[in-house]
């Protein structure tokens, strides 16, 4: 039976690789599947899944006027899989489109992303996938200064100082973001 599932996690906890490594036993199977992810995430080109280990996958990108439903309703080939990377960044109207595509074309769709933002709170997409999702999985990882899980975010600046104020998104990876426990994100050790 189909379902939508949202796996999260903190900074490197492992999304983007799983993502990929998803896609790839599914193609092994000769099943096909196809990859997301949102315009915005342009840090290795706009329509490219990477993870820091250096995979990298294309994807079709989402932007505010894609509408997921219909790309998969139009494809010329049976899918088995809908997988969407940096789901976070995607609109209530798109996490309505993957539940549809669960609901009425029977296709499981997997999305990743971060649940939280660097001043701790949920993200859109994020917000509807925790609404919405039959399935919700935390991704861990450790803290960058201890050994406790992380569960935040901190994003720091040039001088590798915190930033309490800002955009909700900023397009980053460890040269803007640690992920952190909650102590390390009120007190960091930097």
């Amino acid at each position: 039976m189909a379902q939508l599932f949202f796996k999260y996690g903190a900074m490197n906890s492992g999304k983007s690789i799983e993502i990929i490594k998803v896609a790839h036993n599914y193609e092994e199977q000769n099943k096909h599947v196809l990859l997301f992810t949102p315009a915005i995430d342009d840090r290795d080109g706009v329509g490219w899944v990477s993870s820091r280990v250096g995979l990298k996958r294309e994807a079709i990108p989402i932007d505010e006027d894609t509408n997921l439903f219909q790309i998969v309703k139009d494809s010329p080939i049976k899918l088995s899989c809908i997988l969407v990377d940096e789901v976070q960044f995607v609109l209530k109207e798109h996490v309505f489109q993957m539940a549809k595509i669960v609901d009425e074309l029977h296709i499981p769709v997997m999305g990743f992303g971060l649940k939280n933002d660097f001043q701790n709170n949920l993200f859109e997409g994020s917000k509807y996938m925790l609404l919405y999702a039959d399935k919700i999985e935390e991704m861990k990882t450790i803290c960058w200064f201890c050994e406790k899980k992380a569960i935040m975010a901190l994003r720091v600046d040039e001088n590798n100082q915190p930033v309490r104020e800002g955009a909700q998104i900023q397009i980053g990876g460890n040269d803007s973001y640690y992920p952190v426990c909650r102590k390390h994100h009120q007190n960091p050790p930097l």
